[in-house]
Order: C-alpha cells, then sequence, then structure tokens
C-alpha cells in the first residue's frame, strides 16, 4: 500500500471549535464545505456532532452526503439553494438556507414548505459578491420577518479582508451591517476565521469558523495573534527510495537543482497529485525521522526528493512529515513557503488516504 497519509487529529478539531464559540462569545456554526477542507466531511461532522450548534456547506449534495451519514445537527447551505427545484429537498432534509439573490426571495415566496423554513438573509455589505443591496435587504428582512412560512430569519453578511489586519475595511464593512440591522430583533452573522481571532471589535450572535477548525493561521505568519490554534491535519509518507548523487547532477524534471557537493537524495511517495504544491521552492522543510531537513528539486506527480546527506540512519521506509503541528512545519508555515494560503493547502489534499485519531482514546482508525 502507497505510504502517503494524512493523520487526521479529531480531539484537535474539537478543541478549535470550542476555541472558536469561546471566541465568538455565542454560537458558532462548524464550516465544513469542500469536504471539511479536505479533512473528511463526515468524519469531521461525526467528532463535531456532539458539540456544534450547525454545520455549514456550500451546496445542497454536501448537505445530503451529510444527512445520508446520520448527521440531525441543523446544515446551513452557505450558498443557498441554487436552483427553484431544489427547494423540496430544503424542506424534506430540514435544511437552513442562505438566501443572497432576488431571484431565490422570489423563489420562496411561490414554495410551501411542509414546515416553516429557516432562512439567512445575506447583506452585500462590500464584497460585492453575493448579498442583497441596504435597501433591498431592509425590504427582504421586513418580507421574510412576517411570512408564516419562515420560522426564523439570521441576518447575515461576509468580510471580505479581515485577513488584513492593517485594513480599515472590516470596520467599514461592519458600520454597513450594523445600520443594515438597525432595529432588527433577530439574530446575526457576520464574524469568520480572521474576524475571531483578529477583529476583537466585531461581533455577531453566530459565528462562522472554517480555516481555523482545522488549525491553519489566516494571517501571514508575522502578525501576532494571543490564540493557539491546533493544526489537525499531519501529511506524511515514507522514503521509497535512497541515491547518492555526485557533486554537479541535478535531481527531478527541469534540473531545479544541482548538488554543489556529493549527497545523498531520498525519494518520497508525495507529489502534487496528492495535493503537495508543485510549486514548493528547493529548501521547503520536511522532517525524516524526526529531524528537520529539505525539499531539493522539484515536486512531481507522485514524488518529491528531499536531502538526506547529514541523515546517515535514513533509508528506505523512514518516515517522512511534510506539516503537522509545532515543531514541526505547520500548514501555514508551508502554505507561505510556498506562495499559497492555507484554504487551498488543505482543500487541495486528495488521493492519499486518510486515517483518524480519535478524540477520546487518541487510537487511529
Amino acid at each position: 500500500m502507497r505510504p502517503a497519509r494524512a493523520l487526521i487529529d479529531l480531539g484537535a478539531l474539537q478543541d478549535n471549535y470550542l476555541l472558536a464559540r469561546r471566541l465568538g462569545g455565542g454560537k458558532a456554526v462548524a464550516i465544513i464545505k469542500a469536504d471539511a477542507y479536505g479533512h473528511g466531511a463526515v468524519r469531521c461532522a461525526r467528532a463535531l456532532e456532539p458539540l456544534a450548534d450547525a454545520f455549514g456547506v456550500a451546496c445542497i449534495e454536501e448537505a445530503i452526503e451529510l444527512r445520508e451519514a446520520g448527521i440531525t445537527t441543523p446544515i446551513l447551505l452557505l450558498e443557498g439553494f441554487l436552483d427553484a427545484d431544489e427547494l423540496p429537498l430544503v424542506d424534506q432534509h430540514r435544511l437552513w438556507t442562505a438566501v443572497a439573490s432576488p431571484w431565490q426571495l422570489q423563489a420562496l415566496a411561490n414554495f410551501t414548505p411542509s414546515a416553516p423554513l429557516h432562512v439567512w438573509l445575506k447583506l452585500d455589505s462590500g464584497m460585492h459578491r453575493l448579498g442583497l443591496s441596504p435597501d433591498d435587504f431592509a425590504r427582504a428582512l421586513q418580507q421574510l420577518s412576517n411570512d408564516p412560512k419562515i420560522a426564523s430569519v439570521v441576518a447575515m453578511s461576509h468580510l471580505a479582508r479581515a485577513d488584513e489586519l492593517d485594513s480599515d475595511f472590516s470596520e467599514r464593512q461592519r458600520v454597513v451591517f450594523e445600520q443594515a440591522t438597525q432595529g432588527f430583533t433577530g439574530k446575526t452573522s457576520f464574524n469568520n476565521s480572521p474576524a475571531l481571532l483578529g477583529w476583537p471589535g466585531i461581533h455577531s450572535d453566530w459565528v462562522r469558523p472554517g480555516l481555523m477548525l482545522y488549525g491553519a493561521n489566516p494571517f501571514p505568519l508575522t502578525a501576532e495573534i494571543p490564540h493557539v490554534l491546533r493544526p489537525v491535519m499531519q501529511l506524511e509518507s515514507r522514503l521509497i527510495a535512497v541515491r547518492d548523487l555526485p557533486a554537479g547532477e541535478a535531481v527531478g524534471y527541469g534540473a531545479r537543482f544541482t548538488a554543489p557537493v556529493s549527497m545523498r537524495i531520498g525519494v518520497v511517495a508525495m507529489g502534487y497529485a496528492d495535493g503537495y504544491p508543485q510549486l514548493a521552492p528547493n529548501g521547503t522543510p520536511v522532517v525524516v525521522d524526526g529531524v528537520a531537513t529539505r525539499l531539493v528539486g522539484r515536486v512531481s506527480m507522485d514524488m518529491l526528493t528531499v536531502d538526506i546527506t547529514d541523515l546517515p540512519q535514513a533509508t528506505v521506509g523512514s518516515k517522512v512529515v511534510l506539516w503537522g503541528h509545532q515543531p514541526l512545519p505547520t500548514p501555514s508555515q508551508i502554505a507561505e513557503t510556498c506562495g499559497t494560503s492555507g484554504y487551498a493547502l488543505l482543500c487541495g489534499i486528495k488521493r492519499v488516504r486518510r486515517e483518524y485519531i480519535d478524540a477520546s482514546t487518541g487510537t487511529a482508525s
């Protein structure tokens, strides 16, 4: 069996969720869209279900997968229904739905559910992606609040630049949101992961932690945040070959790395088809048999190569950790080194088998 695997620590996931809820001071929607950012939506939902107030997914397919796996916790469709024909499924599976466009409002008005629906009405407070204008939002809020087919309405919006701690754009969005919801007595939802971690002056009744659940920092590594996140995923594999590389010889596609002196090179069963960044530069940190070393050469589809010159004990079968929890390179460190984001890094994981560390027993399965 190919040795590449992602080891998922469900206890760390639970701890990060509880931190998000404490920071928010109210209820928290655990965002597990995109297969829980590459961590496995069903297993993550089962681990969080005793704790989570609700789950957030992108689309109805993701929601139905959770329902069919036995998840009964409320599930919010963050993009809402994408066609009026999906409303019977929203009703059947008792889903909460975002409403962000006039056509969705009209589709709701034309639909009669078997029981009143829970709606999250989205305001465009400045991101200009989804959401109603402030004027349309006010009218829709009134319309939905008076509709007997609607059980509850949460007023929501989304922050566009909360990961930029030196920008005032989040404060400007906060003002727009507070003005639009003035006089509204229902619940609000505004805070995402960077808002929870870096903007203590922004508050809402429901918060929506995503990236922070998985222990990745949404800010540049130079930013100081007072909260400790526990990385949930450890990506690892093993050496499948060891080569002696003479001085002046190159390794891998494109001869991107040439040995300045004679070196030992380890070949790792891990590549960009597994989700490891193809453009990871020479020197990207890796750990072999518990010792820090570096990537050398271009990452290929199924393999990458590491410097084991100073690791005489390293041999075929040696354990290689690509990222994990400190003092290992963290996903945030690897993302920054490779010029990508923690979001893209974790969501890109595929093909590797996932194994889960149970939160109560500490055993892997």
